[in-house]
């Protein structure tokens, strides 16, 4: 059976809960996926067989797992782009969805490109110009609102996918390495812009390789064997690629405090 994502009202039982825990907002229920092959002699790969996932508003959880273990086809079926085998799959409100491979179009400019999106989710042109302006200035991509999305930088084309996932004030966000390419102004306006939308009840669930500031999630999963477990905070050496923010700030650390710079890809079209 295929999973079913309920963008209405499908968790009317939890909002009721007297628990005094926030409302279910994501929930995932025996998720199952496989890929097969046309080919003879070739085995059918089990990607996800039986993963549960249940975020609440507000919340932030991380999903890590090592390269193939299924993040991004589990990202898939959370928001729809892709059917599971099995399991079910039921959202409140609306989703965000910012995926690691943009899916912008390049002739477009990011002004066009953020009309284009405004008018999918159904918002009228003065909303689309307030949150626009509004993301442009808060992730420094303004100055390139009249460039076309092929002529931008790895970071800045991120900037504005991470953008129109916020466009229309989703209750859900889902991340795919979201700061890949940033540079540190960005990734430190990144997180402060997560802790805002977590304070206006967003649940946010980021994929990645791996967690660099665990004490900034409030749980953390690892997808092994097609499940998702508790995240014990081993190191690993898996570090996505692009993203170096990380050794920047313990040479920061080591260094008096102070901001440091080397390991950083300055990645802003200058």
């Amino acid at each position: 059976m295929p999973n079913i994502v309920n963008k209405g009202d499908g968790l009317e039982s939890e909002r009721r809960s007297t628990d005094g825990e926030s409302e279910v907002v994501l929930q995932a229920d025996g998720l199952a996926k496989a890929y097969g092959s046309s080919l003879p002699f070739r085995e059918r790969v089990e990607v996800l067989t039986g993963t549960d996932l249940t975020v609440r508003a507000g919340e932030l959880v991380g999903v890590v797992g090592a390269n193939g273990s299924g993040k991004s086809t589990l990202l898939r079926i959370l928001v729809g782009d892709l059917a599971a085998d099995d399991g079910t799959v039921r959202v409140s409100g609306r989703v965000g969805w910012c995926p690691q491979e943009t899916r912008l179009y390049d002739r477009l400019t990011v002004r066009e490109t953020f009309a284009l999106f405004g008018e999918a989710y159904g918002l009228d042109d003065e909303a689309v110009a307030e949150a626009r302006d509004r993301l442009a200035d808060r992730l420094d991509f303004e100055r390139y609102l009249d460039r076309r999305i092929d002529r931008l930088s790895g970071g800045n084309r991120q900037k504005v996918n991470l953008a129109v996932a916020l466009l229309h004030d989703p209750d859900v966000l889902v991340l795919d390495e979201p700061y890949t390419g940033f540079d540190w102004e960005t990734y430190l306006a990144f997180w402060e812009l997560t802790d805002d939308l977590r304070d206006r009840g967003t649940a946010i669930v980021i994929v990645s390789h791996f967690v660099e500031e665990r004490e900034r999630f409030d749980r953390v999963l690892e997808l092994a064997d097609g499940e998702l477990h508790a995240d014990d905070g081993a190191e690993t050496d898996a570090r996505p690629e692009g993203t170096e923010v990380a050794a920047s700030r313990r040479e920061a650390a080591t260094d008096g405090g102070t901001r440091g710079t080397t390991g950083v890809r300055f990645d802003d079209d200058r």
